[in-house]
């Protein structure tokens, strides 16, 4: 009989802790999960022109709003009532500081230290390839807010809160790649946290090599990039290839050797052709990284006197990351949101994304 009730009791107290930690979130594109996290997004505010529009998220409560670091960055923090925490990054506030960080483009390793001022230097990792490079400017907005962010997660982990989305539209979702990749790597972050992210409207992080390690640590559908096929800021930034941006094995490795190996007329013109080909791509990757990182880094010095100048890398191939959810515009969508020759941004706003979302998977976003 005393045995009976031990082994119930060790049952009880055994599916209630199972219980305790069940999983509540699962991968793959949850477009109910994806419209209430407009909504918080629409709260912590894309553009000082943009108007909340939506009702506010369901079963959710924000617990904390980040002060403003870095160039102008934010972020919010909501708990769900089914005990999942949703870290907002905001994105671009319509400041001239919040433009520049998207300007301040150069390239940068995925791996380094990025020294805010005198006090405050970041040492960050966002994928193990040492060919891997980011976007220095969004870099400045991880180093701004990861330590904050890390705190809130070791204290609500702490409380029993295991499960985080990561959520960002525009640069707040190009910013959340950057985050979750940090959050991947970091020293002091639970092992058995479950992140999911939604990079919503996102413009693109970082190189080939930097996407192949994010799609790789979000497999099977837990790193989600959505987007609206009108909207053209998820094509930026500017993306330039070159043969150097190519895997360490490839036909340009030793490619004048191997023209070397041909005859005389043979050989003058595949090189004459093959210069031609490889020399403008170099010199433009070569202005981009001048123009969109050493110049832009001495603007960006105005706002952080004592911030310091990274190691730009001579490469400007950017590509998309996340596993791509594409909201395709659907009939009326033209009509209701029609380009008048100024609004440049028609397709890139919460409005678009959460129509779109509503037509195609019939939830209420609103």
């Amino acid at each position: 009989m005393g045995f009976r009730i031990s082994l119930i009791c060790f049952l009880f107290l055994f599916l209630g802790r199972e219980k305790s930690f069940a999983q509540h979130l699962s991968p793959h594109f949850n477009p109910v999960e994806y419209g209430e996290l407009l909504k918080m997004g629409d709260r912590l505010v894309d553009t000082p022109w943009t108007k909340v529009r939506s009702t506010a998220p369901r079963d959710c409560k924000l617990v904390y709003r980040s002060p403003e670091t870095g160039l102008v960055n934010s972020w919010d923090l909501w708990l769900r009532e089914d005990s999942v925490a949703i870290i907002v990054i905001r994105g671009t506030n319509g400041t001239n500081t919040s433009w520049l960080e998207n300007f301040y483009a150069g390239m940068i390793p995925a791996q380094g230290t990025v020294k805010l001022n005198d006090s405050t230097s970041f040492p960050y990792k966002v994928a193990e390839n040492p060919r891997a490079y980011v976007h220095a400017g969004w870099m400045i907005g991880v180093a701004a807010m990861a330590p904050d962010i890390v705190s809130k997660i070791n204290t609500y982990y702490r409380q029993g809160i295991h499960e985080f989305i990561i959520f960002g539209h525009s640069q707040g979702g190009a910013i959340a790649f950057l985050l979750r990749s940090y959050l991947q790597y970091a020293e002091g972050i639970p092992k058995n946290i479950i992140f999911k992210t939604y990079n919503s409207a996102a413009p693109k992080p970082g190189n080939l090599y930097y996407a192949y390690d994010y799609d790789y640590i979000t497999r099977d559908g837990w790193g989600l990039r959505v987007v609206n096929a009108r909207d053209w800021v998820p094509e930026t930034p500017f993306s330039l290839q070159t043969s150097h941006d190519f895997n360490t094995v490839n036909p340009f490795t030793d490619i004048k050797g191997a023209l070397k190996k041909q005859k005389w007329p043979v050989r003058g013109a595949l090189n004459y052709v093959y210069g031609r080909l490889d020399r403008p791509s170099k010199r433009a990757a070569r202005r981009m990284q001048r123009i969109l990182g050493k110049i832009a880094y001495k603007r960006v010095q105005k706002i952080l006197p004592e911030y310091q100048r990274p190691d730009f890398v001579n490469s400007h191939n950017y590509t998309p990351a996340g596993t791509p959810v594409i909201l395709y515009p659907v009939a009326g969508y033209d009509e209701k949101f029609a380009f008048d020759g100024k609004n440049i941004f028609i397709h890139h706003m919460f409005e678009p994304y959460r129509w779109l979302l509503e037509q195609i998977y019939h939830v209420d976003a609103d």
